[in-house]
């Protein structure tokens, strides 16, 4: 958890240009496939996560609207990509301005359940690396080549001359 707001604005910028890696490195005609009927496409899973950016800020208390609430999935990554960008940003500007690291240990209403405020901050950042987890699964399945984040993926130990592991 965190103890200081700056240790997570510090964690957040990376996480969120991991989540632009694997955005960018879907295309159009690929955001609405599904591999499944019960799995989502990786356009609405790509949708779900920038637009928790506004929801739970908002339900928390950093942002004072939940600007992308029931907005449709954009048809295009770049809109996507622009408007994670966008909120992003936001976000860490609102909770500079909003919260301190003394908040940090308040307690909240969050989803029925009582939530310190550091432990809403670490599950804004686990619950778009669980669902870029997901759409990195996707992406395989559909041939789409996946970026490392925490290391190098299949593709790029191959560019990188060696054997990708199995």
């Amino acid at each position: 958890m965190f103890r200081t707001i700056q240790d997570f604005i510090e964690l957040w910028k990376s996480e969120a240009d991991s989540t632009i890696k694997i955005f960018s490195n879907i295309t159009d005609d690929k955001l609405d496939n599904k591999v499944s009927e019960n799995i989502r496409s990786l356009g609405r899973l790509a949708w779900h996560i920038t637009q928790t950016l506004t929801e739970m800020p908002y339900k928390a208390g950093i942002v004072d609207k939940d600007d992308l609430d029931e907005l449709p999935v954009p048809s295009s990554v770049k809109d996507i990509v622009d408007i994670y960008k966008k909120y992003s940003e936001a976000l860490i500007k609102s909770l500079e301005k909003k919260w301190t690291d003394k908040d940090l240990a308040e307690v909240i209403d969050m989803y029925g359940q009582k939530w310190e405020k550091r432990k809403i901050l670490q599950v804004l950042i686990t619950h778009q690396i669980h669902h870029r987890a997901q759409m990195t699964v996707i992406m395989r399945l559909q041939n789409i080549p996946v970026p490392g984040i925490y290391g190098p993926s299949k593709e790029e130990w191959t560019q990188f001359g060696m054997t990708p592991q199995d």
